[in-house]
């Protein structure tokens, strides 16, 4: 007497949140879980380098602000090595280079303070600009979205950047770069990211 083999169906998908910020920035959500949040401050604040703030808000189709995302940020410190033990050389203690951040309830607006990353020696491609990869998730995104932040007064070394010369057109390269303003004596960088639509930011399949 044979069997039937049966089948399992595939488990449906489904998109982040809306409780996201609940089990993986709790802080934020009002639990006090952790002795320190893993955002705020993504370098240290003992890093060496330039103490830059990144700011920005999440646009969706409509040009409307996304209230509940999450975004992770990884960078390499002011020498242009990362935390990790194929960073590409000696990292200072207490640099760590990685952090997470949600955005506003209320506005949407999200951010962070960091120290301003040095060039990076990228594997097989050759010397990279200053960046600072972002990886977003929320509530109506399946899979998280990969992108970069460069910076818009390193010109020269964007020019050269083997990644962000994939980007064929100038316009969509643009979306990928920060802009510099000061508030109150500090350096602020403004990046904007908008998740469909006109200008839409480049996303990077890794």
């Amino acid at each position: 007497m044979t069997q039937e083999l049966k089948y399992l169906k595939e488990t449906p998908s489904q998109t982040a949140g809306p409780y996201v910020h609940i089990g993986l920035a709790p802080g934020a959500a009002g639990f006090d879980l952790y002795k320190q949040e893993l955002g705020w401050d993504i370098a240290g604040p003992n890093a060496k380098g330039e103490r830059i703030r990144i700011e920005g808000i999440v646009i969706d189709g409509t040009g409307s602000p996304v209230k509940d995302v999450l975004l992770e940020a990884w960078q390499a410190n002011a020498d242009g090595n990362y935390a990790h033990p194929e960073g590409g050389g000696d990292v200072e203690q207490g640099f760590r280079g990685w952090g997470r951040v949600i955005t506003d309830f209320e506005t949407g607006e999200w951010g962070f303070n960091t120290i301003k990353p040095g060039s990076t020696q990228g594997r097989n491609v050759g010397t990279q600009a200053p960046h600072i990869n972002l990886w977003i998730v929320a509530r109506g995104i399946n899979v998280g979205l990969n992108t970069r932040l460069y910076f818009d007064d390193e010109a020269e070394a964007n020019a050269a950047d083997p990644v962000l010369n994939l980007v064929e057109w100038e316009r969509r390269r643009a979306t990928l770069i920060a802009k510099r303003t000061e508030r109150d004596g500090a350096v602020v960088y403004r990046f904007d990211i908008k998740l469909q639509g006109e200008d839409e930011t480049v996303f990077f399949d890794i």
